[in-house]
């Protein structure tokens, strides 16, 4: 259901239940009132559209426990995996990616970059409870055909602590239904969402 709508339903509502207050307390309904209505509706969407979009993150309205800790933008950092390479009994040396971040006062979105293949969440959120603070999500992961022999599709979770207000780190551990697991270390933002890792690249170019 669209904003627009949920909030013309909850408009109705309010005034349903208004005129049947007045109504039986005695007091004459007056139609003309409904003139109003979608003005009313009109003023609520955009005032819940500019509250959800940018609005909670104001850096004053940060400071306050329900609200969400923002993250969104574009994050360069390493990510560390525990696998064995069989050949060489070792694990793969950590490697810079990128973490993308959509993000609204309701919904997160996240897009994990390498130079391999490219993650996507299904699931996410972003919780603050006791001040301590996280980035949790559940995400497919696409390869590159180049490297499909070796590294199949997947799907994985990955929960991520947030350090910092603004946030300044996301530090956590992911998990794949491969049997893997690794971290994820980000140390780095811009406010700028990249689309793909060569654009994330540029991106962090001093």
């Amino acid at each position: 259901m669209s904003r627009r709508a949920s909030t013309q339903i909850i408009a109705g509502v309010v005034v349903a239940v208004f005129a049947v207050g007045l109504w039986s307390s005695g007091t004459p309904v007056d139609p003309g009132w409904l003139r109003y209505y979608s003005v009313a509706v009109v003023v609520a969407v955009g005032l819940l559209t500019a509250w959800d979009r940018w609005m909670w993150r104001i850096p004053v309205l940060q400071r306050f426990e329900f609200m969400p800790p923002a993250v969104r933008g574009t994050w360069r950092g390493t990510l560390t995996s525990a696998w064995i390479d069989p050949g060489t009994g070792k694990p793969p040396p950590p490697k810079h990616v990128y973490l993308v971040i959509r993000q609204t006062f309701s919904t997160v979105s996240v897009l994990l970059l390498t130079d391999e293949s490219r993650s996507r969440s299904t699931l996410g959120r972003v919780t603050r409870v006791d001040g301590v603070s996280s980035l949790d999500y559940m995400y497919l992961n696409r390869p590159d055909s180049s490297v499909e022999h070796r590294s199949r599709m997947h799907h994985g979770s990955a929960s991520l602590d947030i350090t910092g207000s603004p946030a300044t780190r996301l530090r956590g551990r992911y998990w794949t239904d491969r049997d893997s697991k690794g971290e994820l270390d980000m140390t780095e933002r811009v406010g700028t969402l990249a689309g793909d890792f060569t654009n994330a690249e540029a991106l962090f170019v001093e």
